[in-house]
């Protein structure tokens, strides 16, 4: 049997009794990071006196790796019982998981998730944005056509959007948030869980001026929903189910939301 455990985002407190106890019952855990599990497991051992098999076997599974690892395996692997954790937060998001999952469900594997703490969701609740439709877009990529493309995608999907960013991107996103729309209001929380947890309220240019000059940490940013016209008008789902060159589909969604037209084609070409 496989099971994906998650771990604490920062506050070993938050860690679940059904989580320790999958974990001292494991046979062999697979971890994004051998290391911070094998500390994870020796920080219960000693704040909660919990006890563990005596001899866990410890596999390394992370983004470089997945594939490979999960080609070569057999369902006779998941007779013992099987563990995944990534570093910290839930498996599968922005973190490997979901090809497992998808292993277990294609060859009969029997498995099961375990809920727990998830910076996305805890920052999305901490933004006080009441629109509760939310979708995650991840880590943005880090430069070019790519990058920009990617950015418009976010800010005019419709939705209070999270974004995980990088403390060395940070103020880059911040000034491109800024230049494309600065009226925004953006949330952004900075080490979740952990002890110099801060969050920071209100358009790009009024956060850049309140973040300290030091930008080390993990952060998540949440983004407002863009004002919506009428909810009857035209979406731009509407716009790519009608039979239409993409050219001309990046002409009408740039009407609707006011993305540069150049961007949203580039964006669509993605899709």
């Amino acid at each position: 049997m496989l099971t994906l455990v998650p771990t604490p985002i920062g506050n070993i407190g938050d860690i679940s009794l059904r989580a320790i106890e999958a974990l001292s019952g494991a046979d062999t855990l697979l971890c994004e990071d051998t290391r911070v599990t094998k500390k994870l497991i020796h920080i219960l051992k000693e704040r909660y006196n919990t006890s563990f098999k005596s001899e866990q076997n410890f596999i390394s599974l992370h983004s470089h790796n997945e594939k490979e690892f999960i080609e070569k395996l057999s369902v006779s692997f998941f007779e013992q019982n099987v563990i995944y954790v990534s570093d910290a937060g839930m498996p599968g998001i922005s973190d490997p998981g979901q090809a497992l999952v998808k292993y277990c469900q294609e060859n009969g594997v029997k498995y099961d998730i375990l809920p727990g703490a998830n910076a996305l969701l805890t920052a999305f609740v901490a933004s006080g944005f009441v629109e509760t439709k939310m979708l995650f877009w991840g880590f943005l990529p880090h430069k070019g056509k790519d990058r920009d493309a990617s950015l418009q995608g976010a800010l005019n999907s419709g939705f209070t959007t999270i974004l995980y960013e990088s403390p060395h991107r940070l103020d880059k996103l911040l000034n491109e948030l800024s230049h494309e729309d600065s009226s925004r209001k953006i949330f952004l929380a900075k080490e979740l869980t952990k002890k110099y947890q801060k969050y920071y309220f209100g358009t790009a240019d009024e956060i850049r001026q309140k973040v300290d000059a030091n930008l080390r940490g993990e952060w998540v940013v949440v983004i407002e929903a863009a004002a919506t016209q009428n909810s009857s008008a035209i979406s731009q789902n509407d716009i790519l189910e009608l039979d239409l060159p993409k050219k001309v589909q990046a002409k009408l969604i740039s009407k609707i939301t006011g993305e540069n037209t150049k961007a949203c084609y580039e964006r669509l070409l993605k899709i």
